[in-house]
């Protein structure tokens, strides 16, 4: 029992131990009860699941509200409404990887289920690295603010530039080295299929299998950015990677809510661009400005919530009525036959 109230990483074993098992408790629960079977998630369906997952991130803030304080608990909703506001950007990408391997919306679900499975260890390495390295080097952190600065404002400049998907190096050189079928087979990421010269079985990747990768790839990117932004909110561990964590596990639900509207959101970039500038920014006032005192949390969350809040709304208005850009999954097919055939050399099966 002793080894439960063991502070690791600032925060007692059983918080950890807590939280993991309520995610494995959620993502158990997705996959074995709700989606045993794949089929296709209606938007009220998606709508429903959402607001649970959103509940439930919020309730757990209340929990560390009470056991770790009113300031940490500030700095966990700070961080959960950033990185929620900033899955939105992703969502718009994880639509654009599922049309280029015209993965049919039956199958969608499965592959971002593991997919945040993937980003749930993946984020922890990270968040993990990034709090050593803070902690044994405080001056990194100006680093992050500095970065998060000049990502905002290059976001406010930027222009809205197509992911390319054939040229990524990693998708390449899957379909170079591995067999990839041209087809889908059903919600399998690997099948075996006859080989071409010898007729025996091989095993094969399938496209789900190559938009899971890419899907992945990208979450890496927006980590980038995600985790400096909370980590300039606050270096408490805990914090981060719960914040973090909590705002994905319900991406899965909330994408097929806003995949099919995901255009309406277009001015919100300009929103999470002013965000990221404001939470750098307030890392050097913080220690600069205001001879080391803390920023106020309750100020912290007020400005990034009006900005996100204000991002959103008015991209609803500006996009009213405003066709939805779509692509058929049948022509994606086709096109996603001939890509791989090309980028294998013509060894796609």
């Amino acid at each position: 029992m002793e080894f439960l109230f063991t502070d690791w990483l600032g925060t007692p074993v059983w918080f950890w131990l807590s939280f993991i098992g309520l995610v494995v408790a959620l993502t158990a629960f997705d996959l074995g009860v709700l989606h045993k079977e794949d089929r296709e998630m209606g938007i009220s369906e998606s709508l429903k699941l959402s607001a649970f997952y959103i509940s439930i991130a919020l309730a757990f803030g209340v929990w560390v509200w009470i056991a770790k304080g009113a300031d940490l608990g500030m700095k966990y909703y700070t961080g959960f409404f950033i990185e929620k506001a900033l899955s939105i950007d992703n969502v718009f990408v994880i639509s654009l990887i599922f049309t280029y391997f015209a993965i049919p919306r039956m199958y969608q679900y499965r592959a971002l289920l593991w997919g945040i499975i993937a980003v749930i260890v993946l984020r922890g390495i990270m968040i993990g690295f990034g709090a050593a390295v803070v902690q044994q080097w405080y001056w990194v952190l100006y680093i992050f603010a500095a970065f998060l600065v000049f990502t905002g404002i290059k976001m406010l400049f930027a222009g809205d530039k197509p992911m390319d998907i054939e040229g990524n190096p990693v998708v390449r050189w899957i379909s170079s080295h591995m067999r990839v079928t041209k087809d889908l087979h059903a919600q399998h990421f690997f099948v075996k299929v006859p080989d071409e010269k010898t007729g025996k079985l091989v095993r094969a990747a399938t496209p789900l299998f190559l938009a899971l990768v890419v899907i992945n790839l990208a979450d890496l990117v927006f980590a980038v950015d995600s985790v400096p932004a909370i980590f300039a909110i606050t270096t408490d561990t805990f914090i981060v990677y719960t914040s973090n964590i909590m705002a994905i596990l319900g991406l899965r639900a909330l994408y097929f809510a806003l995949a099919a509207m995901v255009h309406r959101f277009h001015y919100l970039k300009y929103a999470l661009a002013l965000v990221l500038v404001f939470i750098g920014a307030k890392i050097f006032v913080s220690d600069f400005l205001m001879g080391g005192d803390k920023f106020p949390p309750v100020l912290s969350l007020g400005v990034t919530a009006a900005l996100i809040a204000t991002g959103i709304g008015y991209s609803l208005w500006k996009t009213k009525g405003e066709p939805e850009p779509g692509w058929p999954v049948e022509e994606g097919a086709e096109d996603v036959r001939r890509d791989l055939d090309e980028l294998s050399g013509g060894k796609a099966v």
